[in-house]
């Protein structure tokens, strides 16, 4: 299989670790960490490199003692898999505050922040995170776009040798995630619980929790739906996006939306294995607005549970996206459609949030001006027309 390099996720990293001593590369599983890492330590800058897999028995005997197997190395460490061992986060603290910075290290982690704090906590001011997700517009050649909202951004299911391929990969990624790796993870729930409650999730894609109903379907509480939920969010196969509140009159929505993280994946809970059937589904609207944030998110630096945000009146008044930054506050709505049209919801958010701008984000190919404000953005164009914050 053709491996692609990555390039503005490799110049990203290879920055932070020009700035932090300990640089955490945090992803969902099989989305590329190991690869991207090993093309890392291919630099000669690095000198030596060590690697350690700490799902593999023989690298966690070596780390029985962490110090004494750690404080002599010099270069480029690298310890993927680091949630099963979070006792070296305080020896990482430690050689990280040695004078000269004879190592750097790199730590691979596939679970969100969150998870990892408990044992990152005494790294404060060593350490710098960078969310790895699944291969974005930028990272593909333009014909493979529609493959990409298809197949996902793992890797292996975009660059499989066919649509049937890609659909076995996901299928059996959902499997031995549910069965092995949220295990792995620490979180205790049985294994087809979990998938009929992912598969729930991604029915109700897109669209605010609505936790009582869910709870009701599974004889749970609601704070069992929520914990499942955060147990998703943090195994980073599940993002949630916060409703954004402003001193208004106005009633606003205060519950999350909910996303797969991954097209590929929601299409594969959904049981949907090709182009057609999608297009014929009722999700693939959702579907398509899950991929276009996922893009304008990655392009503009800014993180689904930092900056990012929806907005919804109990009126209807409503705009998908909404990114906050410092003074800048830049809307985005999302439309499959090749004919975007102002509406009468983006007037209300353009003023009551005193936006900077709204972007249409709809499929077809060319960015145009709609009213003042407000343009029409191919989302195949996000990569060329955004800019970074």
């Amino acid at each position: 299989m053709t491996l692609l390099p990555r390039p503005r996720q490799v110049a990203t990293i290879t920055d932070l670790l020009s700035q932090f001593p300990v640089v955490g590369i945090v992803g969902a599983r099989q989305v590329g960490k190991s690869t991207l890492a090993r093309i890392i330590a291919g630099d000669k800058m690095w000198g030596a490199v060590t690697f350690f897999d700490l799902e593999d028995p023989r690298d966690r005997a070596r780390l029985d003692d962490p110090m004494l197997a750690l404080e002599p190395l010099r270069g480029l460490v690298i310890l993927d898999e680091i949630q099963q061992l979070p006792g070296v986060f305080t020896v990482l603290r430690v050689l990280a505050d040695r004078a000269g910075s004879p190592a750097r290290f790199l730590v691979l982690g596939s679970a969100g922040p969150d998870l990892l704090r408990q044992g990152s906590e005494s790294l404060a001011g060593r350490i710098a995170y960078q969310d790895l997700g699944g291969l974005a517009l930028d990272e593909v050649d333009a014909e493979r776009y529609p493959d990409l909202w298809v197949r996902g951004g793992f890797p292996r299911s975009f660059l499989a040798d066919s649509d049937a391929h890609s659909a076995r990969w996901r299928r059996e990624f959902v499997r031995n995630f549910t069965e092995r790796d949220l295990p792995r993870l620490g979180i205790g729930v049985p294994a087809e619980t979990m998938r009929r409650f992912w598969t729930m999730l991604a029915h109700g894609h897109g669209q605010t929790l609505n936790a009582s109903s869910i709870a009701r379907s599974f004889a749970i509480s609601d704070v069992t739906v929520r914990r499942y939920l955060d147990a998703l969010s943090s195994a980073l196969v599940v993002r949630q996006l916060r409703p954004w509140h402003e001193n208004l009159r106005k009633r606003q929505v205060r519950a999350p939306k909910v996303y797969v993280a991954d097209t590929g994946l929601l299409h594969t809970l959904l049981g949907l294995d090709s182009r057609e059937a999608l297009e014929g589904h009722p999700q693939v609207g959702a579907s398509w607005e899950a991929f276009a944030i996922s893009n304008v998110l990655d392009r503009l630096g800014a993180r689904w549970g930092e900056d990012a945000y929806f907005w919804r009146t109990h009126a209807g008044a409503e705009i998908d996206l909404i990114v906050i930054r410092q003074s800048r506050r830049l809307g985005f709505e999302v439309k499959r459609t090749v004919a975007p049209a102002l509406t009468p919801s983006m007037r209300i958010a353009l003023d009551d949030l005193k936006l900077d701008r709204i972007d249409v984000l709809h499929a077809g190919r060319e960015t145009f001006r709609l009213a003042e404000r407000v343009r029409a953005v191919s989302t195949y164009r996000i990569w060329a027309d955004l800019s970074p914050l």
